[in-house]
């Protein structure tokens, strides 16, 4: 009975999480991870806003003209929505992380509608304009996920630097990113190191290494773009 118990929970989290992770992930099915262009990389943040990290990094954002895609947590936006002001206001895309930082794996699929649809009404609230892009936490999908495509478009990575952790500073995550830049590359990033598993500091290691990183792609013929923009125009989810 117990064998069968294991195998049948195996089963279970095999289709619900691991498959449509390996479909999503691997195979792109359902998701946008990458953009055939060779000079465009558009910059994604992830987990914020954070009061301490994400004004400064808009501040750097602001000083190279680059726009970004913030993919935030309800939760915090509730907190600081003078940043999701500030954010919409400078010509940044604001995504969905949930509204709180939980793996899709591990919530029914009511749970993520009613934290993506919680959230969207948080952000429509505070910028007038609901947000259709969503990125789930890791990057995990369920099953159900799937059929999520009629309101949201969901968006992946092509670049991750393992820049939650702080070993290695800046320099660390500059020459990850300038070693792995591409065209045609969504990179991920954090502005927060509140998630589990971070360390606190980190955001203030990536922020100093995107300094470098912003001067040095100039000269590489790259173009920032937000997320949205590299998206197919047929492809794409229309802002309410």
């Amino acid at each position: 009975m117990e064998n069968i118990l294991l195998w049948t929970a195996l089963t279970l989290l095999l289709a619900y999480g691991i498959i449509p992770s390996i479909l999503s992930r691997g195979l792109g099915l359902g998701v946008f991870q990458r953009s055939r262009t060779n000079h465009e990389v558009a910059f994604t943040f992830d987990d914020g806003p954070d009061p301490k990290y994400t004004p400064q990094l808009l501040d750097l954002l602001k000083k190279y003209n680059i726009k970004a895609a913030f993919f935030v947590l309800g939760s915090k936006a509730e907190q600081v929505p003078e940043l999701i002001i500030r954010m919409h206001q400078e010509g940044h895309l604001i995504g969905i992380h949930n509204y709180v930082h939980r793996s899709n794996w591990l919530m029914t699929p009511w749970t993520v509608r009613r934290q993506l649809n919680r959230s969207a009404s948080i952000i429509e609230r505070i910028t007038g304009v609901r947000p259709v892009y969503y990125r789930p936490p890791w990057g995990l999908l369920n099953l159900f996920d799937f059929l999520l495509h009629k309101k949201f478009q969901v968006v992946l990575w092509s670049i991750m630097v393992g820049d939650w952790r702080s070993r290695g500073g800046s320099e660390r995550i500059k020459r990850r990113l300038l070693h792995k830049m591409h065209g045609g590359a969504v990179i991920v990033l954090h502005d927060s190191g509140e998630t589990w598993g971070a360390d606190i500091d980190a955001p203030l290691h990536t922020i100093k290494a995107l300094e470098d990183v912003f001067k040095e792609i100039r000269f590489r013929d790259y173009t920032c773009v937000r997320i949205d923009e590299m998206i197919p125009l047929e492809n794409r989810i229309k802002l309410s």
